[in-house]
């Protein structure tokens, strides 16, 4: 900080280190008779400090603003090949009849379980992405095997068994993620495989 001095010049203020030495040097100084000991140079007025920002609005609100979750769809009722929620009789009636014209056909046979389930699951997602309709999905007739019919060290018949894959189909076309992507699914006609296959109604999709 800089101030004018007794004869204009410009002079700096003393710092509060230096007014404190100044101090101590003068203590014990007696002025000549006749002269007085200048005044101790005025402290620098202090500069003021901006007060910190107060949070605005926005700033308060940003900070406790919390990501809304995606709203969870409820509980969809199982699928049956007797029961249809939200279908209307007459697409069901179609369905069942085979006069839907069908956009894609998986064919499970000789497939594992865990083979067909990742087919499956696979299927049906591209198929809803595409915006498909009517699907067909060909698990096989066969028998189940007897359990006496395995041999110690042989594979697990019941692993690619087509009568195996003919009863899990529709519990994993009831189970996520395809259950939200399939609004019915039924027998097919002969001609389509019979009870070997189904027909599968692919949900629209929405973006």
């Amino acid at each position: 900080m800089v101030r004018q001095g007794m004869n204009g010049r410009r002079v700096r203020a003393m710092t509060s280190v230096e007014r404190a030495l100044w101090r101590a040097a003068m203590r014990d100084v007696e002025p000549l008779p006749g002269h007085v000991l200048p005044p101790e140079p005025p402290k620098p007025a202090a500069e003021p400090v901006a007060p910190p920002p107060s949070p605005t609005a926005a700033s308060v609100g940003a900070a406790v603003v919390v990501a809304k979750p995606h709203p969870v769809p409820a509980e969809l009722p199982p699928l049956t090949y007797a029961r249809t929620p939200g279908l209307d009789r007459r697409t069901s009636e179609r369905l069942k009849r085979g006069q839907l014209p069908i956009e894609g056909r998986l064919d499970l046979h000789g497939m594992t379980q865990d083979q067909a389930r990742r087919a499956l699951d696979h299927f049906i997602g591209h198929a809803y992405e595409r915006g498909l309709r009517a699907v067909l999905v060909i698990t096989g007739k066969g028998l189940k095997p007897r359990a006496v019919d395995r041999k110690p060290g042989d594979a697990d018949p019941w692993e690619a068994a087509p009568g195996v894959l003919k009863h899990q189909t529709p519990r994993w076309l009831n189970e996520a993620p395809n259950r939200g992507r399939v609004l019915a699914f039924t027998p097919a006609q002969p001609r389509d495989g019979g009870s070997g296959a189904l027909y599968v109604l692919i949900r629209r999709h929405r973006a």
